[in-house]
């Protein structure tokens, strides 16, 4: 398993106003370019721990994905930006964030015209069922082509049970009914084919190991009487039980693919 860079955000870039997070396009300490998710905006730390569990599992599955840093917002950082939602964004963000090397020159994956193959489009929709990502629609595909090959981003909206934190063990035997949205349904024909591929890639080991890889800091949820190893005990559970459970979320995938088809 690979370690995680930790780099300091030294320059603010530009925004990206996509949705309400607040993204921001910014330079880091090594020279190179990130979007930075910033902990203070939206649905905040839990969507950082989404996005750097959803993006380590997708990669060990096999997929492209940017490289993922844990990037440090001291407090003296933006104090010259001039629009003061970022200058409170960048306020309540300060410490650990989480940044993804900037793809410059990526261009958006439209599922009309970039031909994607069935296996892959049944991989990928695979890993969304299986993350609970309600983030990769025909409105968002949050998938790139860079230097001619596909990427996957953004999976910040994945393990959406943490969100009302209910029940995660009911929630880890869902089916996710949600996957009738994803982009690439109508192209997954071969749903059985890709479970039985990607569940002898990824083993209960590795789902443990990546989530070990979330800082405490991230873990201190607002209202959650429970310490940092508790929380990740619950995550660990969540990934491992429905690993072990896959064709339920991949039956409810093929049965709403017939709907489309």
């Amino acid at each position: 398993m690979r370690e995680i860079r930790h780099q300091s955000v030294v320059r603010y870039i530009t925004p990206l106003r996509e949705g309400g997070s607040l993204p921001a396009l910014a330079e880091a300490d090594d020279g190179f370019k990130y979007v930075i998710k910033f902990r203070g905006a939206g649905h905040g730390k839990k969507a950082l721990v989404a996005e750097l569990i959803g993006g380590e599992v997708a990669r060990a599955l096999g997929f492209r994905v940017p490289e993922l840093i844990f990037a440090d917002v001291s407090e003296h950082f933006g104090r010259t930006e001039g629009d003061e939602e970022i200058q409170d964004l960048l306020r309540a963000s300060r410490g650990l964030n989480l940044g993804m090397h900037y793809l410059s020159g990526s261009v958006t994956v439209n599922p009309y015209i970039n031909g994607i193959d069935e296996m892959t489009a049944s991989k990928i929709v695979w890993l969304d069922a299986f993350l609970t990502n309600v983030d990769r629609t025909f409105r968002n595909t949050n998938m790139l082509i860079w230097n001619k090959e596909l990427w996957l981003i953004d999976h910040g909206a994945s393990l959406y049970f943490h969100h009302a934190w209910t029940d995660p063990d009911k929630s880890a035997l869902s089916p996710f009914v949600y996957i009738k949205d994803h982009a690439l349904l109508p192209r997954a024909s071969r749903l059985a084919e890709a479970d039985k591929e990607l569940r002898q890639r990824i083993t209960p080991r590795t789902l443990e190991r990546i989530v070990d890889m979330v800082p405490d800091e991230w873990l201190d949820y607002d209202g959650l009487d429970l310490s940092a190893d508790d929380v990740r005990r619950v995550y660990k559970r969540f990934l491992t039980e429905r690993l072990k459970n896959s064709g339920i979320f991949v039956k409810q995938a093929i049965d709403a693919r017939q709907t489309l088809i």
